[in-house]
């Protein structure tokens, strides 16, 4: 059975987000703090962890950044009520792989598991791991967006910091009629390009 680290200061949310995962079949453990996190990071092994940003004391892009500095390559989705490009940069810099905004549902939890699976099924068919900017340019270009955005998000966990897969990001979702999100990607290429 998958393991899994909730950290949230918010105690509705860790119970929320316990609840849904449990019903997906995972072993849940919850830290309410920054410290308690790094502490279990360093007495268990996770299959996944789900990390607040904004915590009192120890923030979840430090206790993110100082798992990646042990060694610690857990994957992890950054739960969020405060997004902004700043932290999605850092974040995924980092390795992050995935987003959950706040206020979230268990359907849209049980998408973004979904997404990860589909992620992780893409980064073993991708040639171990490696991107394909061409594959995913021609999926664009076929307007398979769904099927594009699936393998930038393995492409990205891969190589976060190439710009390259950000602006690809936001001609897919331009294409998929999300503006929003291309708008973000759009900025964070904007960023990473300088």
């Amino acid at each position: 059975m998958k393991r899994v680290l909730i950290v949230d200061d918010t105690k509705n949310i860790r119970i929320l987000l316990t609840k849904c995962l449990e019903l997906e079949g995972y072993t849940v453990l919850t830290a309410s703090d920054g410290q308690e996190a790094l502490e279990l990071f360093k007495q268990e092994k996770f299959d996944l962890a789900f990390l607040d940003i904004k915590m009192p004391q120890l923030s979840g892009t430090e206790v993110l950044k100082k798992i990646r500095e042990q060694g610690i390559s857990t994957p992890v989705i950054i739960i969020t009520a405060y997004a902004t490009i700043k932290n999605a940069v850092d974040c995924t810099q980092l390795g992050a792989v995935a987003y959950l905004q706040k206020p979230f549902t268990a359907d849209k939890v049980r998408s973004v598991l979904n997404e990860l699976s589909l992620m992780h099924c893409s980064i073993c068919a991708d040639n171990e791991g490696k991107n394909n900017i061409a594959q995913i340019e021609e999926h664009i270009n076929k307007g398979e967006y769904v099927k594009a955005i699936s393998l930038l998000k393995a492409a990205l966990a891969n190589e976060p910091a190439n710009a390259e897969i950000y602006l690809l990001f936001s001609k897919a979702y331009d294409g998929a009629g999300d503006t929003g999100s291309a708008e973000k990607f759009r900025n964070i290429y904007g960023i990473l390009s300088v």
